[in-house]
């Protein structure tokens, strides 16, 4: 009964960080549109300003320059967030089991 509880707690523990992790990719997604938006307008008035008409300001690459390189970065945290597993599920719950059984055995002595 024990061993059960303390099973339910840990994937408890484990489901309550995989969602932080959602949530925290999420806000960063957010963030990324609402932030580039504000920038390539800033951008765009500009050079529409300095007296660059619209087409060329659209083929200027400052325009688009933070979209793709901090699109990078938002690429590999929706990675780490929910891409591949290289260990896999079945690898984490033998493992779990695992380091249960023995931390178990090691307080019986």
């Amino acid at each position: 009964m024990k061993n059960e509880e303390a099973i339910k707690g840990i994937k408890y523990i484990r489901a309550k960080k995989r969602v932080e992790k959602i949530k925290g990719f999420y806000v960063h997604l957010i963030v990324y549109v609402i932030v580039n938006i504000f920038l390539s307008g800033i951008i765009i008035f500009g050079l529409m300003n300095d007296g660059d008409s619209f087409e060329e300001v659209l083929q200027n690459f400052g325009v688009y320059s933070t979209w793709v390189f901090w699109g990078i970065g938002v690429f590999f945290h929706w990675l780490g967030v929910f891409g591949f597993n290289i260990v896999g599920k079945d690898w984490e719950n033998r493992k779990l089991k695992e380091i249960m059984e023995e931390q178990e055995r090691n307080a019986k002595f």
